[in-house]
């Protein structure tokens, strides 16, 4: 096991962490090996004063149970949704695949099964936080692609001028696709370099996101002229000069 920290990160280093979970020993256990590993956690036992702590308080990633009482876990990802795009892991029992497609949805940006591992869910959330603080790779000029661009530095996407709000999950994605543009990608290879792993693949994760992004980046998303569906063998984006 990894030792803990001497001294705990700079503040401008510091990620916090906001738990929303109704079982206490859990979440317990969970908030004392992210502390262990220099994150600062704050644990919310249901979705009401998960919400609470979210407005009050400005963190780098959320963690959020699928199955709270009273105010569920899909209603508080779609709240936390339209308040900002802090980057939400939403934990979940592996049997729930419906559920998990609607939370991404409706805006998750990732999932982790329950029972989940410690390691693997400090190692995500790390990789969430990254994709945000925009520190993937070195800060390279813009990507062109048609009528997209993409800037890497800032962590924005222009469409014909006009500014596109992605989730840090969608960000990755499209630059991912850019950075290979006209390659086809399958759906392994996207979440491979979307997420940092290919673990526990969840292949229909990819096509949520690709048909968020197709909202977002096409003016008909159903008949895009971007992100275009190979059948049988993945995604790929061009530059918009033929229909699909």
């Amino acid at each position: 096991m990894t030792a803990a920290p001497d001294s705990p990160p700079p503040a401008a280093e510091l990620i916090r962490v906001l738990m929303i979970e109704d079982d206490e020993k859990l979440a317990r256990l969970t908030a004392k090996y992210l502390e262990k590993h220099g994150l600062e956690v704050v644990w919310a036992g249901d979705g009401e004063a998960g919400l609470r702590a979210a407005t009050r308080t400005q963190f780098d990633a959320i963690l959020l149970d699928l199955m709270l009482p009273g105010l569920g876990g899909l209603e508080v990802c779609r709240e936390l949704r339209r308040r900002s795009d802090v980057p939400v892991l939403m934990l979940t029992a592996r049997g729930e695949e419906a559920d998990r497609v609607l939370g991404l949805e409706i805006g998750a940006d990732d999932y982790i099964g329950k029972p989940f591992s410690s390691r693997e869910l400090l190692a995500r959330i790390h990789a969430h936080v990254r994709r945000a603080r925009g520190r993937l790779a070195p800060r390279h000029r813009p990507l062109t692609v048609g009528p997209l661009r993409i800037d890497l530095a800032a962590m924005s996407v222009t469409v014909r001028g006009a500014l596109v709000d992605l989730t840090s999950y969608e960000f990755s994605l499209l630059r991912a696709l850019a950075e290979r543009q006209g390659r086809v990608l399958s759906r392994e290879q996207l979440l491979d370099l979307a997420r940092g792993s290919a673990e526990e693949a969840f292949d229909r994760s990819v096509d949520v996101h690709i048909f968020r992004l197709r909202q977002k980046i096409e003016a008909d998303p159903r008949r895009p002229r971007l992100l275009k569906t190979v059948r049988g063998a993945g995604y790929l984006l061009a530059d918009g000069g033929d229909s699909e």
